[in-house]
């Protein structure tokens, strides 16, 4: 009877420990995404993003771990828009592009999925930026991470090759670099927070300079397709 009472016990509590333990999470994440934005990785201590998510510093290192883990959490989340990463290949958006069957409407997913990353990825990757000039773990998170988003833009460019749109007068490692420069938070910076572009801006224009850059087709026309 004990044991049945133990068992029951167990799974009562277990759903209410992981809520628990997912509200802690993003509590620490939502923290440390906000100090390290406003007063920069280096000047964010463990201790201010603890007090900031109600919690004490020992809690921030059995949850996430040491400040380069957190900044490392805080911009894999950012991408995903969760409070979890999300490999490139399982994303909603990457998984629509695929199913997609022009070159033009994979190009128009895709610009669409940044103009809804950017916001909240932006910040934290100019953070992630200014933080890797100053502090070697943080160099080679921003290297490690800019060199995966130049491999998917190698997928990228392979997905619309599949289509038989794709220009073939380049190099596809060039086309790719050429979508690796544009899809950069710092061209969101650029266009959306120093030229004031709103995002739906953003969109229509990366879809159509890349339609017009990438494909044999030329820029798309049809509803959408103008600002």
């Amino acid at each position: 009877m004990t044991n049945e009472v133990n068992a029951r016990t167990r799974r009562y509590h277990s759903p209410r420990r992981k809520k628990q333990a997912a509200a802690t999470r993003h509590a620490i994440l939502t923290a440390a995404r906000d100090l390290f934005v406003q007063q920069g990785y280096a000047a964010t201590t463990i201790g201010e993003i603890a007090r900031r998510a109600d919690v004490v510093v020992d809690t921030v290192y059995a949850t996430i771990g040491r400040k380069p883990a957190l900044l490392r959490e805080v911009v894999e989340t950012a991408i995903s828009g969760t409070d979890q990463s999300v490999p490139a290949q399982q994303r909603d958006y990457v998984l629509r592009l695929k199913q997609a069957g022009t070159a033009t409407a994979k190009i128009s997913i895709y610009a669409q999925a940044l103009a809804e990353i950017q916001p909240r990825l932006a910040p934290v990757y100019v953070a992630l930026r200014d933080a890797a000039s100053a502090d070697s773990e943080c160099d080679a998170l921003w290297t490690q991470i800019s060199e995966r988003r130049a491999a998917n833009m190698r997928r990228f460019i392979a997905d619309l090759a599949a289509t038989g749109e794709l220009r073939t007068d380049r190099p596809t490692d060039e086309l790719a670099d050429v979508v690796w420069s544009m899809n950069g938070p710092e061209y969101w910076v650029l266009l959306v927070g120093q030229r004031g572009w709103t995002p739906r801006q953003f969109a229509v224009w990366l879809t159509d300079a890349w339609s017009r850059l990438l494909l044999t087709t030329g820029h798309p026309r049809g509803p959408g397709s103008g600002p």
